[in-house]
């Protein structure tokens, strides 16, 4: 089905009257279809389609043309041009523009970008990739209701999207992101910076092909705070932030050690991807993170309903039912590789319940070798090693006390 869902999604050759855009266009028609494969598989929080016109009510999207991939130009450049119809609509009165850009970016564009980014990775082309997106905004002309459409559009370069995609320090992914132009209804915008939600802050996710986006709920009191247990001695000397060893971490350099490794890679997805839980649109990736080279590892934890909660009590959740217990297989995937790269980057995506709509909750626990090895020796414990480590919540790092955060009530 999400063979079949990517050709469908994919504009004909044939359709395309620019003779280079159509060579492109079938040179590049395996690619272009991953990125179609990709959407399908994808949990959008709400209705996503790809599509040549926009601003459509849903009930008229399946019968219109979802064949929107495809090369064009833009100001002289050859851009990979996606376009399509997002069902939420946003309240006119909770967020401003520029947050309704930036909360479709998130949930719709990134998803496609990386997908984007991903399949045209080796290709010459595009130069640029361009996105443009409708979604629907509810508001009161008069004090009469009304719910319009209103259109998104991202162009940003390459090489910017490259660096997006890889990076997982999220000032450099602001900094390649700050380099594209965006567009809302035709007219140039800067987008919002993300929200920062507080250490108890919940957000109840609406339900619905239509809901209404709601801005975070108002902070709860802060958890408890308690001291963090010491290191043992073989793996105190070497915090997160001391300085990683010089090691050549430039894009070239990864793109080179992912493909010595994809082998050991395409094993470990094979082996363990029923206990993993791998992305399928993400597959293990060398990323560039303070001045080192981290294998990333993309997975999806699924909490039951009785243990939603804030984001500090999910994120340790996930820590202690899912990533620890990834920690010991994966690493002996490449215990004859540790000197190659610098440690592992588990990137969970959490969500509560089975089939829950809404947007997951992004969390990444970075580690150098030494200290996951510590663990994996049953040298420290999970705590030490978070507490060694980079825990980043929504692109924030934080800090996370496992049985604080676990114990904690759920804010009412």
């Amino acid at each position: 089905m999400a063979v079949a869902a990517g050709q469908a999604q994919v504009l004909a050759p044939e359709e395309i009257r620019d003779p280079e855009l159509r060579a492109l266009q079938q040179k590049y028609r395996s690619e272009l279809k991953l990125i179609g494969n990709a959407a399908a598989t994808h949990s959008f929080p709400y209705h996503f389609y790809f599509s040549r016109k926009l601003g459509l009510a849903e009930k008229d999207q399946p019968q219109n043309d979802q064949r929107s991939i495809q090369f064009d130009r833009y100001k002289d450049r050859v851009v990979l041009k996606i376009t399509g119809n997002y069902f939420v609509s946003y309240s006119a009165e909770l967020l401003k523009p520029e947050e309704r850009a930036r909360q479709t970016y998130e949930n719709v564009m990134l998803p496609l970008l990386r997908a984007a980014v991903h399949a045209l990775d080796q290709a010459d082309v595009p130069q640029a990739f361009a996105f443009e997106i409708s979604h629907h905004v509810r508001k009161k002309v008069i004090g009469v209701p009304s719910e319009n459409a209103e259109n998104v559009v991202l162009v940003l370069p390459k090489a910017s999207a490259q660096r997006l995609i890889s990076s997982a320090d999220r000032g450099v992914r602001e900094a390649a992101l700050f380099q594209g132009e965006f567009y809302l209804n035709a007219v140039p915008i800067s987008f919002a910076p993300p929200r920062v939600e507080s250490a108890q802050q919940t957000a109840a996710p609406q339900t619905g092909p239509a809901a209404v986006a709601t801005p975070p709920a108002a902070a709860a009191p802060a958890l408890p705070v308690t001291p963090l247990p010491t290191l043992p001695a073989k793996v105190a000397s070497a915090p997160a932030e001391q300085a990683l060893p010089a090691r050549d971490s430039s894009l070239e350099a990864v793109k080179a050690l992912q493909k010595s490794l994809q082998p050991a890679l395409d094993k470990m997805l094979k082996e363990l991807d029923s206990q993993a839980h791998f992305v399928s649109y993400a597959p293990p990736t060398f990323i560039q993170f303070h001045n080192g080279v981290y294998l990333q590892v993309s997975v999806t934890t699924t909490l039951l309903p009785a243990q939603s909660g804030s984001q500090y009590k999910q994120s340790a959740l996930a820590f202690d039912q899912h990533i620890a217990h990834l920690i010991r297989p994966v690493l002996a995937y490449f215990k004859d590789h540790r000197g190659e790269f610098d440690g592992i980057d588990f990137s969970t995506s959490i969500r509560v319940g089975t089939g829950a709509e809404g947007s997951p909750l992004a969390v990444e626990f970075i580690s150098p070798f030494k200290l996951l090895s510590a663990y994996a020796d049953f040298d420290s414990t999970g705590q030490q090693l978070i507490d060694a480590s980079f825990v980043l919540i929504n692109g924030e790092r934080v800090s996370l006390n496992l049985q604080a955060a676990e114990t904690a009530s759920t804010p009412q």
